[in-house]
């Protein structure tokens, strides 16, 4: 049974404790909040053992084997760092960090302490996703790819009152491509690689909030990514609510998906023989099929099976990032997606102009 305590209060947290307490090989044991009340009163309302004041006694605590990290994206790595001193091992949600430098540091002392950290990025564990990754071989050799994420954040309405939120939050290591657009980014990696080049077009939150937001910081946007003979366009929104599907389009036929954070059914339609016609549309033959995909009621779940799979596995003797973590690659696979994932989105901020406190200094644990 693995012992799992949390950092954070926040509402994603109680969706993972959700998950967790569904799963028979894991138990929650508490959470940790800067404010000790708040830990207290949030581990007794989730049925745990303590709460914890600080991150240093959460590590400290012999009883804690892994910790999930749900805190602000700028306290990831730090947080992550003392706990993985201390022996645990960390599942951390998206943004696994600020920059690709901070994931590096994290990853090499997980290696060195043999112990797994694992993003909690949810469609890279979800059977749904892998049943779509699957049918893509069917529409042959990928050349357009528009994958997009975007819904209105009740945190937009803080910013229009002029009140603080760490969504919008340049020392948070937040914004709209930290927050959302790491949805588009990561799925886009694990099907076609790292883009050769990338182009960014951020929509920026008002300048007039830049004392609350601690600098110029997006809220929507689109990356062009090009690839040899192949091009992606990722789209994200946390200010507009986005209802496009995810489409990929082959040279044999286009998939469509309706979602890519959660998805849950796909088209696939399939080209028949193109004739060529003055003034009339293409004659074809083709085929479209409609599926249902697998669903779940917290997708979480998928997630979290696959760390402690992971996890189980480095316990039983097996090196950390040769661990298998589930059924879709090994540790060092997922290492390898989020690192990559990391480098886009640093490489999309820096033509942006959007800076986090981590870009100017190293990563103090």
């Amino acid at each position: 049974m693995l012992r799992i305590a949390t950092i954070g209060t926040s509402p994603i947290t109680e969706n993972f404790i959700e998950a967790l307490g569904a799963n028979d090989r894991a138990a929650f044991v508490g959470a940790q909040s800067r404010d000790a009340e708040r830990a207290h009163a949030f581990t007794q309302k989730h049925g745990g053992e303590r709460g914890y004041a600080s991150v240093e006694e959460l590590a400290a605590d012999p009883a804690i084997d892994a910790v999930y990290i749900g805190s602000p994206n700028a306290c990831h790595a730090p947080q992550a760092l003392a706990l993985i001193s201390a022996g645990k091992h960390v599942l951390v949600e998206k943004s696994f960090c600020s920059n690709r430098r901070e994931a590096q540091e994290v990853f090499d002392a997980a290696e060195r302490a043999n112990v797994v950290a694992l993003e909690a990025m949810r469609p890279l564990h979800d059977p749904a996703y892998y049943q779509f990754k699957d049918a893509l071989e069917q529409i042959g050799r990928i050349r357009r790819a528009t994958i997009r994420f975007g819904k209105y954040s009740s945190r937009y309405d803080d910013i229009l009152a002029h009140r603080h939120t760490n969504i919008f939050d340049c020392n948070m290591a937040s914004g709209g491509l930290m927050d959302m657009g790491v949805y588009s980014v990561e799925p886009m990696i694990d099907l076609l690689g790292a883009p050769e080049t990338i182009a960014f077009a951020p929509i920026f939150i008002d300048a007039q909030a830049q004392d609350i937001t601690h600098g110029p910081i997006d809220a929507a946007g689109t990356i062009m990514c090009t690839y040899p003979g192949a091009v992606a366009t990722l789209h994200y929104s946390k200010f507009t609510q986005d209802f496009s599907p995810v489409q990929i389009e082959g040279e044999r036929g286009t998939i469509t998906l309706d979602s890519i954070s959660m998805p849950s059914h796909m088209r696939i339609d399939m080209m028949g023989v193109a004739v060529r016609m003055a003034a009339r549309t293409r004659a074809s033959s083709g085929s479209t099929e409609e599926m249902d995909l697998p669903q779940t009621d917290n997708s979480m779940c998928y997630e979290l099976a696959d760390f402690i799979h992971a996890v189980e596995q480095t316990q039983a003797g097996t090196p950390a990032f040769e661990a298998t973590c589930g059924a879709h690659g090994t540790m060092a696979h997922f290492r390898d997606l989020t690192l990559a994932t990391m480098d886009v989105m640093d490489r999309a901020r820096a033509q942006a102009g959007i800076v986090f406190p981590a870009d100017r200094t190293g990563t103090q644990a």
